[in-house]
């Protein structure tokens, strides 16, 4: 069977095609058009499709997406603690998630959760391929092993650490992060060790056949991203990056669907460029960032620095964000950093929709500011972007001020009290006039 890719490229519509367009609003000609360029993927192997997926288009011609990534480690968490930070990010609106799991049974943790997860699915095959063994035994027959066993369980795309070449290495000699990205750091010390090129880079067209057979979409990985924002758009990320360019056209003749992993930790006047880079050395094919992290400075507040990042990302070019969570860089997060992570994403996705003049994003600013400036609290709080945490604070607000009615009868917020209120005093100035 073909792939999307090739689908588009025959000039048909398929019905994931066709079923993407009504959940964006679009045309299923545009959607078609844009797969076709390699501007827009639908991460969707043929066997989560069959299950339970709702598939979903990464890409400019469509709304910003995000991802939220779980996974049960070695040292901490438990399969029903992972699936309960599932169904969290995705009540919340998360478009994807990645398993991460570096602990427990593997393969029973992706069953279940690829089972129960109706949103695109996507993992790290060589964490999978590390268990049991040092990174140095890593061999060539494994890696494709796994890569093969995942994609019959339905994941809808893999990182793959291609990018990251061994004469890439001498570059990050003048880092203060050195290789952050744990895939990245994997590939280097077996590349070390072995004094041989990354095996992901050797093993590419094997892994693109074994992709293309389930439609598995690339997201290639940057395993030379910056970790902090000293480091950023230096000479050893854009190296790696023109590789990554290299290597989604490579994917893209051989009818597997790409997108790109970008930065990391970007200070603010640098993102525009970052993303004017990637767009014109990957061809436009869709960016997936982390982040980016605009300063290094907040512990425990990473979802707000790479909010104030991601919205301008996605402004600039990004297509798909990944979400930070508060404890970032400081612990794996719990079901409630979780949730944190995935409102602040998702904040930054849709203020991304609004100012790129995306679909109906300003429409639904519109209808909540209507709400607002009517006191008609019940659709103010139904159109935000996290309704049970507004309709919490303010019935919280109501009781401590003892307002009998929190509902659309309340004509004034406890914040400047009936007297002082300006919305409902506006009110009574429009009435008159």
């Amino acid at each position: 069977m073909a792939t999307q890719l090739e689908i588009a490229r025959a000039g048909k519509i398929s019905d994931v095609m066709k079923r993407t367009a009504d959940r964006e609003g679009v045309s299923a000609e545009l959607i078609r058009d844009e797969l076709a360029a390699g501007r827009l993927v639908i991460p969707a192997n043929k066997v989560h499709v069959a299950d339970n997926l709702e598939p979903a288009a990464i890409g400019r011609a469509v709304s910003v997406k995000i991802n939220a990534n779980i996974g049960a480690s070695d040292v901490s968490s438990s399969l029903d603690g992972e699936i309960e930070k599932m169904k969290m990010a995705i009540s919340l609106g998360a478009d994807a998630m990645m398993d991460l799991s570096t602990g427990e049974d593997l393969d029973a943790i992706r069953e279940r959760l690829i089972a129960e997860c109706p949103v695109m699915f996507g993992t790290v095959p060589v964490y999978e391929v590390i268990v049991g063994r040092g990174v140095e035994d890593i061999d060539h027959k494994t890696i494709l092993e796994v890569a093969e066993k995942q994609a019959k369980q339905g994941v809808d795309f893999f990182t793959i650490h291609a990018g990251l070449l061994r004469e890439h290495l001498p570059l990050t000699k003048k880092r203060v992060c050195g290789i952050v990205s744990r895939g990245g750091a994997l590939m280097a010390k077996w590349m070390v060790h072995h004094d041989r090129q990354n095996p992901m880079y050797e093993l590419f067209d094997d892994l693109c056949d074994i992709m293309r057979e389930y439609d598995v979409a690339f997201s290639l990985g940057d395993g030379l991203r910056p970790g902090c924002g000293a480091d950023a758009t230096d000479e050893a990320q854009i190296a790696e990056l023109r590789t990554l360019g290299e290597l989604a056209s490579r994917a893209q003749e051989k009818g597997c669907q790409v997108m790109v992993e970008g930065p990391g930790h970007v200070p603010y006047d640098q993102i525009k460029r970052n993303m004017e880079l990637q767009q014109d050395i990957c061809n436009d094919a869709p960016f997936y960032v982390l982040g980016p992290l605009v300063t290094d400075s907040a512990p425990g507040y990473d979802h707000i620095t790479s909010a104030i990042g991601g919205t301008a990302a996605a402004f600039y070019g990004a297509s798909f964000l990944c979400y930070v969570t508060p404890r970032e860089h400081l612990g794996l997060p719990d079901v409630d950093d979780v949730r944190q992570g995935v409102i602040a994403s998702k904040i930054a996705a849709h203020a991304a929709d609004v100012a790129r003049g995306f679909g109906q994003a300003a429409a639904r600013d519109r209808r909540l500011s209507e709400a607002r400036a009517n006191l008609e609290w019940d659709k103010h709080i139904a159109e935000s972007l996290d309704p049970k945490t507004a309709q919490r604070m303010h019935e919280e607000a109501c009781a401590r001020s003892q307002i009998a009615d929190s509902g659309d009868s309340a004509d004034y917020c406890t914040m400047c009290g009936r007297d002082w209120c300006s919305v409902r005093i506006n009110r009574e100035v429009r009435d008159q006039f």
